[in-house]
């Protein structure tokens, strides 16, 4: 897995979005208040913390595997006034748990991993037999319009030498091949899905910051002093065909893969 510089002060101001989908997605954990949890991915811990607003009696663990991100949800989320909620630091393919969790959960994170066979074998080890796992990611065809504006971009001779060679490092599956590889992994689908979603950023500048801190594999590819104007031309680029509204709003169709599956 490519590790990424994560800013994480600058993240926790620009995920609103991801916020918002996230307390639609822990609504359909129709938790009963005494379960044992696990978030793959917890970020600034935001999430993780309203899912241990849910379990009086049960026990949240929030991993990620960027430093800062650890510490600052571990600032943010005390553990003296937060008692069932906790943060470490722990790569989503070296998971090091064993058959500990009611429920594995994770949004938002795992389309940043490109093969998920070692995930999925160290989540069926995490989970307890009965367990389930609720994962939304980006699925195939998410952020097309983004990608195709990038395509067109890095053909220019001003951009085209810092990427030769690169190549592209998210994971975007389509449910076909993530319910093969949850089978592989003994786990039972009970469902795979992509759904699509209208993610929403407030004009160019919050449009720019959300580039800043999701696509860091192109970002952090360049020369730091060249970040800032690729950011620029790449918003522009992109508004060029898909223009902001009449209210201001950046409109980006994102589509998400959505997975329900059992540890019989």
């Amino acid at each position: 897995m490519q590790t990424y510089k994560w800013n994480a002060v600058d993240y926790t101001k620009s995920s609103s979005v991801q916020q918002r989908w996230a307390r639609e997605l822990i609504r359909k954990l129709n938790l009963k208040g005494s379960e044992r949890l696990l978030d793959i991915g917890s970020g600034d811990g935001k999430v993780t913390a309203e899912i241990a607003s849910h379990l009086p009696n049960g026990s949240v663990i929030g991993i990620d595997s960027s430093e800062d991100m650890i510490k600052l949800a571990q600032s943010m989320f005390s553990a003296d006034i937060f008692t069932n909620l906790r943060f470490q630091l722990n790569d989503a393919n070296n998971l090091s748990f064993e058959n500990e969790f009611d429920i594995i959960f994770s949004n938002a994170t795992l389309h940043w991993i490109f093969d998920h066979r070692p995930v999925l074998k160290g989540i069926y080890k995490s989970l307890k037999h009965g367990g389930k796992i609720l994962l939304q990611m980006g699925g195939h065809g998410n952020a097309d319009e983004v990608i195709n504006a990038l395509a067109g971009m890095l053909k220019k001779d001003e951009w085209r030498k810092y990427f030769d060679g690169f190549n592209f490092s998210y994971g975007f599956f389509s449910p076909d091949e993530y319910s093969l590889w949850l089978r592989e992994a003994g786990l039972n689908a009970k469902r795979a899905e992509l759904i699509s979603k209208d993610a929403v950023h407030q004009g160019i500048s919050g449009f720019k910051s959300w580039i800043r801190t999701t696509w860091l594999p192109y970002t952090q590819h360049l020369p730091e002093e060249k970040r800032e104007l690729f950011i620029s031309q790449l918003a522009d680029e992109y508004l060029q065909q898909h223009p902001a509204d009449e209210n201001g709003i950046v409109h980006v169709n994102m589509m998400r893969l959505e997975v329900e599956a059992i540890k019989l």
